[in-house]
């Protein structure tokens, strides 16, 4: 009996994975060149399917170049929730079964907050997604959640069991609740 193994290189673990971060990666460059960095093999009517997809081709074809608009540095001529869907675009089109988000939408006002999952949601179907957040709307969809505290895992579990059995995740669910209830009461509509 001879085991076969197979060897993971750097190279081949980031090919598999794709990344969208809070602070938006964007280049000093036109917004095809940045959705591409994804898929340099890219044409342009899969750069616009996947900008459509992330909720991001309206805005960008309102652009005075389209997808050849010049974004400036770090992507400053574009709001927080633009350039967040920029880079799901390039996620989208990078295609990659593993997807990594590392608090993707704590940035955001609740307009662009909205749009943005409505393009991760497209995003996210049938692949593998770690999720590092800190905001309750951003993993309220997800199979399990693993809660680290001062670097261990404390906890573990689908949403629900988790609201129902006392640890982190419940208190910190609770203070949010709390806290939208007292807001919504404020200006009496609770």
């Amino acid at each position: 009996n001879s085991k076969k193994y197979s060897i993971l290189t750097h190279k081949s673990i980031r090919q598999n994975i794709a990344l969208v971060f809070q602070e938006n990666e964007l280049f000093s460059t036109s917004i095809r060149e940045n959705v591409a960095y994804g898929n340099l093999q890219a044409n342009d009517e899969g750069i616009i399917e996947a900008l459509k997809k992330a909720n991001a081709f309206e805005f960008v074809d309102k652009l005075p170049n389209g997808i050849n608009s010049e974004v400036g540095e770090r992507g400053v001529k574009l709001s927080g929730g633009q350039k967040q869907r920029i880079q799901i675009a390039r996620a989208i089109l990078k295609n990659s079964p593993i997807l990594i988000l590392d608090e993707a939408t704590s940035s955001l006002d609740a307009k662009s907050e909205k749009e943005v999952h409505e393009a991760l949601n497209i995003l996210m179907k049938d692949r593998m997604v770690i999720i590092i957040a800190h905001r309750f709307s951003t993993i309220q969809n997800v199979d399990k959640i693993i809660v680290i505290d001062e670097g261990k895992i404390v906890e573990s579990g689908n949403p629900g069991e988790l609201a129902k059995k006392p640890g982190i995740y419940s208190e910190l669910l609770h203070y949010q609740i709390e806290g939208n209830r007292k807001l919504l009461e404020k200006f009496e509509i609770y």
